[in-house]
């Protein structure tokens, strides 16, 4: 009896404890606050709130935007959501209070255990952050991303070539581009890479990994911290960190052993070692930053180049009057080439487009740092905040007929790019992605190739679902047939791709 009247004190206080919380979570976010109320949105279970979507979670959050506004909330747990689905609350929210969102929430899956602390994406603000993002800016900057056209336009050439030769495996090459090309950057690798190489299977599997444990609700432990002390639980993240480590050590290890036979090329990685002093960078801190260059690199150019190619087949008109400007422009006797990119407008916007109308990023999370107030409601310290690319990029006030792929809202009249519009493809704030610069001209220079070189239509006994993506944050596309029909005979485009290339320095 003894016994019973003890369990049952404790049950009383642990309940106690529990209604605590919840009174104190009640008044902290859901009471008004400074005379305002949270964004709404859902009210879910009383208790457990209304989980974050794990499946197509750009499509089920744009239908939220539809029904509570252009900014609203979700509650799971103790933890607070504001979903972002306009583009002027973006602005508003993500760009001009950029310091308050600079940061990220606390991922004890992604960042913590998996990475490890050290994948700058994931990373709270601080200054290893702040070193990290010095040395990317320095070697992602405008005038160190023209340094890379050569390398970029070689790479793309192969990729017609690729085509040429095996047009089913179209995705695969768009990957293989993108791996080559970042693997050159980060560790100066010089032949061109196969997306069957061993390092590169290895990187992105690893990137698939963490792009599943970033999105918000995909590990419990974020929301009830309580769960990492749980045995077990996190045992196969912390085997996949050591996996990735051992991979990125490995990778700078390689280049440091190249650097002390006076055979290493010019690479970030190699700029990281000769700069260890200046930029104070611990080393494991700086094996991941150089892992985190290919990781982000690869895979969303990779993806938006696919997109791309989705685009073309499905929009026929769109693609045409790309191709006539290619012709006008460029002609049939050369390839087109960075230089040209100026007199080629209606290619960038055709590239502007097709990333509006299927983002890559479904939005990276956001922690709020202080209060933020917009129009009349809080979003209250320690919010995690979410900007929805998906339904920002079809925000009917800013780009009407948002369903429509229609390259000339990127235009003005008289043919030139508009400089009032732009899309958070890269993300927001202080948090862009610094590589945005390189990853812009490779889209457009396999955009500019792909269009010079093949008439692009979707095969009839196989209909492209344009809506199958994965769900991870950076979106990758399900398999999809396309047909390429070369505009000029294959001899002659081979010649054009093999033959000798005084732009590009070996």
């Amino acid at each position: 009896m003894l016994f019973l009247q003890v369990g049952s004190g404790w049950v009383v206080l642990g309940c106690a404890a529990v209604l605590l919380g919840c009174w104190a979570y009640v008044q902290r976010v859901v009471y008004p606050r400074k005379g305002l109320s949270i964004p709404p949105g859902p009210t879910g279970h009383w208790l457990f709130g209304t989980p974050y979507p794990k499946y197509r979670a750009p499509y089920k959050l744009a239908e939220l935007t539809k029904e509570y506004g252009p900014v609203f909330s979700l509650r799971h747990g103790p933890r607070l959501f504001v979903v972002i689905g306009r583009y002027q609350a973006a602005m508003e929210i993500m760009e001009k209070e950029g310091v308050s969102v600079a940061d990220r929430p606390r991922l004890i899956a992604a960042a913590e255990t998996l990475s490890g602390g050290m994948r700058i994406v994931t990373s709270r603000i601080g200054p290893p952050l702040r070193r990290a993002r010095r040395a990317l800016h320095t070697m992602m900057q405008p005038k160190m991303a023209q340094t890379y056209e050569p390398l970029q336009f070689r790479h793309a050439k192969d990729v017609l070539l690729d085509i040429l030769d095996d047009p089913e495996r179209h995705q695969m090459h768009a990957r293989r581009y993108a791996a080559s090309v970042v693997m050159g950057m980060t560790y100066g690798k010089v032949t061109p890479t196969s997306y069957s190489d061993p390092e590169v299977i290895a990187v992105n599997r690893c990137l698939k990994r963490v792009g599943h444990a970033m999105l918000p609700g995909a590990y419990l432990v974020d929301t009830y911290p309580i769960l990492q002390y749980v045995p077990g639980y996190l045992t196969q993240l912390k085997k996949w960190h050591e996996e990735e480590l051992e991979l990125f050590e490995g990778q700078l290890n390689t280049v440091r052993k190249q650097m002390a036979e006076g055979t290493a090329r010019p690479c970030f990685a190699k700029f990281l070692i000769e700069n260890h002093k200046e930029y104070q960078i611990p080393e494991k801190e700086m094996a991941y930053l150089a892992g985190a260059m290919f990781g982000a690199g690869a895979e969303t150019t990779a993806s938006a180049i696919t997109i791309m190619i989705m685009a073309a087949a499905l929009h026929r008109e769109a693609q045409s009057k790309a191709q006539e400007e290619l012709d006008r422009v460029v002609g049939r006797e050369r390839l087109p080439s960075f230089a040209d990119q100026q007199m080629l407008p209606q290619v960038a916007a055709f590239t502007l487009e097709s990333m509006r109308w299927r983002p890559v990023n479904v939005g990276v999370p956001h922690r709020v740092t202080k209060d933020i107030i917009w129009r009349n409601y809080v979003i209250p310290e320690g919010t995690t905040v979410v900007g929805n690319h998906w339904a920002i990029a079809n925000d009917p006030d800013v780009f009407p007929n948002p369903e429509k792929f229609d390259p000339q809202r990127w235009l003005t009249a008289d043919g030139t790019l508009r400089d009032d519009l732009q899309f958070c493809t890269f993300g927001f704030g202080r948090r862009f992605c610094p590589g945005q610069h390189v990853a812009n001209r490779s889209i457009f220079m396999n955009a500019a190739l792909i269009l010079w070189a093949f008439r692009v239509s979707e095969d009839p006994n196989a209909p492209i679902d344009s809506f199958a993506f994965s769900d991870t944050v950076n979106q990758i596309a399900e398999p999809f047939r396309v047909m390429f029909e070369p505009r000029s005979s294959e001899l002659h485009i081979r010649h054009l791709c093999t033959g000798v290339d005084n732009d590009y320095v070996s």
